[in-house]
């Protein structure tokens, strides 16, 4: 027998077949490994989904239309925090700002905490700059402890040059904070 006789030409298509398959299926985990992280790394780019940027100054400038920037906070019931929203802030566009959130661990144990935010509208969150914020990383407050959790910002000129941002006047920066999986200190 020869050796071309042992493999038929639909052996061999079942063998391209094969092959293509289980490279598509490795492909496919590959892509929902990195699903995430190219995710977050389009929102951040983009600022879709009311995702905001992260700067280290304003180099743009202050300009004369005014924005007022409202702050929102939600606690998930897994986190005993209390922890209360900035006040409002109206200022103009561009103007580096600080505010506090303030929060307090009403156990009586340390707990780690985090928060994810948005801006709403959406569209405006690409324009939204933060130079500090407590959401950077994990906080663990320890029993009964009250902290303020600052928040440096400021929205960028280049809103006004948006036409479909031309009618807003308001902007929401929603936190949710939630339990984290470190125990705490």
């Amino acid at each position: 027998m020869t050796d071309a006789s042992l493999h038929s030409p639909a052996q061999n298509r079942n063998r391209r077949t094969g092959a293509t398959l289980l490279i598509l299926a490795a492909s496919m985990v590959g892509v929902a490994f990195a699903a995430v992280p190219l995710y977050q790394l389009f929102c951040q780019v983009t600022g879709y989904g009311g995702t905001t940027q992260v700067a280290a100054d304003n180099p743009k400038g202050v300009i004369a239309r005014e924005m007022k920037v409202r702050f929102d906070v939600n606690v998930e019931r897994a986190l005993p925090w209390k922890v209360t929203a900035a006040a409002p802030v109206t200022d103009q566009i561009g103007r580096v700002d600080s505010v506090n959130y303030i929060a307090t661990n009403l156990s009586d144990k340390p707990v780690t905490g985090q928060a994810i935010f948005n801006v709403t509208p959406e569209s405006a969150g690409v324009y939204f700059n933060k130079i500090e914020c407590f959401c950077f990383t994990e906080q663990t407050l320890q029993p009964g402890e009250t902290v303020e959790m600052p928040i440096v910002f400021f929205v960028d000129p280049d809103l006004d040059d948006n036409p479909e941002l031309h009618t807003i006047r308001e902007i929401t920066l929603s936190y949710t904070f939630y339990a984290s999986d470190n125990e705490g200190s």
